[in-house]
């Protein structure tokens, strides 16, 4: 039988206390996090508010197009239209700062031919375009009918639409009260969720606040007009449904006992 060898660690002792150090660190750290936030009893709550808002906000876009043998023809013959439109605008009561361009072009016009012995088709100019679309953006809401009616009568022959939407500063007051709404809903829904299980909130851990959904403008109508209208235009608008959602991690704990 082989004599076993005996092997021999020769440790320096400066190292003992450093290796002892180390491990209490480790330690006493593990146990800090533990007591911080591995143990804490949390709840995840959604909460949502919302609000039926009328708009404050109206955008019309109409125009002039003309058409000529000459694009400077096509373009003074529409100038002449345009300014008369606005004129009548600023006449009925909205101001220039209401008042913008939405779109301005300018292109030839062919009209299609076909050769009665060849029967080959062929395109040839018929002359030149020009389309001035504006942009009235008004808060005036008891004008649109007389801005559509004024603007077809001096001479508007395109209207592309009307648009309902709300301000930013009635948004903008209206964020912070449905944020507050949202907040208190998830609270209640968590209180109620707790009280049958004999425990309550007792702080919280974190909130998310999600995008908020604001509505998109809404199209009142369109159409392409070929002669003023005879009849008063009846424009009407309809609420707009604003929503916003939180997102609450609350802090829980047992309820005392009285």
């Amino acid at each position: 039988m082989l004599p076993m060898k005996t092997l021999n660690l020769n440790l320096k002792p400066s190292f003992v206390p450093l290796i002892a150090i180390v491990v209490t660190l480790i330690f006493t750290a593990q146990v800090n996090a533990d007591a911080h936030g591995n143990d804490d009893k949390v709840m995840s709550v959604t909460g949502s508010a919302s609000a039926s808002v009328e708009p404050d906000l109206v955008t019309v876009r109409f125009g002039v197009e003309t058409k000529r043998e000459s694009p400077a023809a096509a373009l003074g013959a529409n100038a002449d239209l345009m300014q008369s439109v606005i004129d009548s605008l600023k006449s009925a009561g909205i101001t220039e700062d209401e008042i913008s361009t939405s779109r301005f072009n300018i292109h030839a016009v062919y009209d299609s031919h076909q050769d009665p012995g060849t029967g080959r088709r062929s395109q040839v100019l018929s002359g030149y375009q020009v389309s001035n679309i504006l942009s009235i953006e008004t808060g005036q809401m008891n004008l649109i009918a007389t801005i559509i009616d004024t603007a077809v009568g001096a001479g508007v022959n395109r209207i592309e639409g009307v648009q309902f939407s709300i301000s930013p500063a009635v948004m903008a007051v209206l964020k912070d009260d449905l944020i507050a709404q949202a907040v208190l809903n998830a609270r209640a829904k968590a209180e109620k969720a707790l009280a049958p299980l004999n425990h309550k909130i007792t702080g919280v851990k974190s909130i998310s606040l999600n995008d908020f959904q604001q509505p998109a403008p809404r199209m009142a109508g369109s159409a392409r007009m070929e002669m003023a209208m005879s009849a008063p235009t009846q424009i009407f608008s309809s609420d707009q449904d604003v929503r916003t959602v939180v997102n609450i991690i609350f802090l829980i704990g047992v309820s005392k006992s009285e």
